[in-house]
């Protein structure tokens, strides 16, 4: 089978799309035939180094962690699914043909959903669900700002804390705020603008996607005793304040994942989808996601 090897830390160049065997599968585990991936932020701090200290690989090693695909084969103590099913899943190894998975990461696929646009979910959904019901714990009433409201898991945070009968507010750049009028929050705010920041004050909680200075502005936006939840870590200066910081890695969850999937099939929100490109074009596609101009998901096709 045809896959995406890293043989070495650096840049896309030492991406090696390249045959290799198709992997073998356990007594609880199934094949996977990809028909679709989507590339993260996190593959590229895998493929430069950038994350080796908390993630380091073993190299030559195979990236990606959305997978949307057939099951092809499996093994004897697996229930459940049949071979041909459609099946999504976050998991590892998807810049392939192939991928073996431990059934109890996958999930179907609903209705109404292509493999292109389930291949962009996984991560996502999964980070932007948890980032508000497990790092912030989200109550009904509350009001939260999800920074980098226009990205993947900035849109799903602030799906799910209206689900949650929260108030969301969405934090985007100032040449952002048209567009970010298509989430349908409770509100939006320009948090490169001091002055909007300004006028910001006793939020619950912030969902922070964005980090840095941005993040350090926003600390007086809080009321005493409130909560930001990152996904990068926990800012400088945080410990100091009279606010909870809960940062945190993803753990899959595939129950969750799949009804977020159905609140996608149910337009309800959306993971936009900037370029489909193959898989062999590895190296442009994650050029082109590094730079972060895209406006989008790049699904990757073998």
């Amino acid at each position: 089978m045809k896959a995406v090897l890293l043989y070495e830390y650096g840049g896309p160049e030492q991406l090696r799309y390249e045959d290799v065997a198709e992997p073998q599968y356990g007594e609880d585990e199934v094949l996977v035939k990809v028909r679709a991936t989507s590339i993260n932020p996190i593959d590229y701090k895998l493929r430069s180094g950038a994350a080796k200290a908390r993630m380091p690989l073993e190299l030559p090693a195979i990236l990606g962690r959305d997978l949307s695909g057939e099951v092809a084969k499996m093994g004897r103590n697996v229930k459940g699914f049949n071979q041909g099913a459609r099946v999504m899943a976050l998991t590892n190894h998807t810049y392939a043909e192939y991928t073996v998975v431990k059934a109890d990461l996958l999930a179907p696929i609903p209705d109404g959903l292509t493999f292109e646009q389930a291949a962009a979910l996984p991560l996502v959904t999964i980070t932007g669900s948890q980032l508000i019901e497990r790092a912030i714990k989200i109550q009904q009433g509350q009001t939260v700002l999800v920074t980098g409201a226009l990205g993947g898991v900035g849109r799903t945070a602030a799906h799910v804390a209206r689900k949650h009968g929260a108030k969301a507010l969405a934090g985007v750049r100032s040449s952002e705020k048209e567009k970010a009028a298509e989430l349908h929050t409770d509100g939006v705010v320009a948090i490169d603008s001091e002055e909007e920041i300004g006028r910001l004050h006793d939020l619950d909680a912030i969902a922070d996607t964005v980090g840095g200075e941005t993040i350090k502005k926003l600390f007086k936006t809080l009321r005493s005793g409130g909560v930001i939840g990152s996904v990068l870590g926990e800012p400088e200066g945080a410990k100091k304040l009279n606010i909870r910081v809960e940062s945190f890695m993803a753990q899959s969850d595939p129950l969750r994942m799949h009804q977020l999937a159905e609140d996608v099939a149910r337009h309800e929100f959306s993971i936009p989808i900037a370029r489909v490109m193959k898989l062999a074009e590895i190296q442009e596609a994650q050029r082109l996601a590094e730079k972060g101009a895209v406006g989008g998901k790049i699904v990757l096709v073998p």
